[in-house]
C-alpha cells in the first residue's frame, strides 16, 4: 500500500505546529494527509486517465480538505495561513 504507518508518521512529524506527539486529528494534520493523497491520485490519474472511480473519490477529498480549510479560516486565521505556507497551497 502507498501509506503505510511510517509514511503517516513523517507526514505527521514534519509539521511544525502539532499540539502534542502523537497528534493525529488535527485540522492541520488531517489536511497534510489529505493533501499527500491527492498528491499521490493526482499522480495515478495522470498515468490512468480513464480510472474514473478514482477520479469521484480524488474531487471528494478535494472537498474534505476544503471544508477543513473553511473550518481552520473561520476558527483561527493565523493558523490557517501557517497551513497554507507550509503545504504551499492556493485557494
Amino acid at each position: 500500500m502507498y501509506l503505510t504507518t511510517d509514511k503517516k508518521k513523517e507526514i505527521f512529524g514534519t509539521q511544525g505546529f502539532k499540539k502534542s506527539s502523537d497528534d493525529t486529528g488535527s485540522a492541520e494534520s488531517q489536511i497534510a494527509l489529505f493533501t499527500y493523497r491527492i498528491n499521490y491520485l493526482t499522480e495515478h490519474l495522470k498515468k490512468h486517465k480513464k480510472d474514473n472511480d478514482t477520479r469521484l473519490g480524488l474531487l471528494k477529498m478535494v472537498g474534505k480538505r476544503r471544508r477543513l480549510l473553511d473550518y481552520l479560516y473561520k476558527k483561527d486565521i493565523n493558523r490557517y495561513r501557517a497551513i497554507i505556507a507550509e503545504l504551499n497551497l492556493r485557494k
